[in-house]
């Protein structure tokens, strides 16, 4: 399941401009979307994952957020280059 949606979220960040972000429901959705709701949970912990590799950044209130302490709405977006 990681690997389909580690590549889910880089799928849907190289569809938009560079700087932008995806939220989390889009991965899910584009994975699952009949039941997205359920894999939001891994969404998540894909992306505590890919950030801590330094691979992905989590936004919160449009500022990067620290993989091992952040809650509530979040969005995805690439590392700048």
């Amino acid at each position: 399941m990681s690997e389909v949606l580690e590549a889910a979220i880089f799928d849907l960040l190289s569809k938009v401009p560079s700087g932008k972000s995806v939220s989390p429901e889009d991965v899910a959705r584009s994975v699952d979307p009949e039941s997205w709701r359920r894999t939001l949970g891994h969404v998540r912990a894909v992306a505590r994952g890919l950030a801590r590799q330094g691979r992905l950044v989590i936004l919160r209130h449009n500022k990067p957020a620290d993989p091992d302490d952040f809650k509530g709405v979040y969005r995805l977006r690439l590392p700048p280059a």
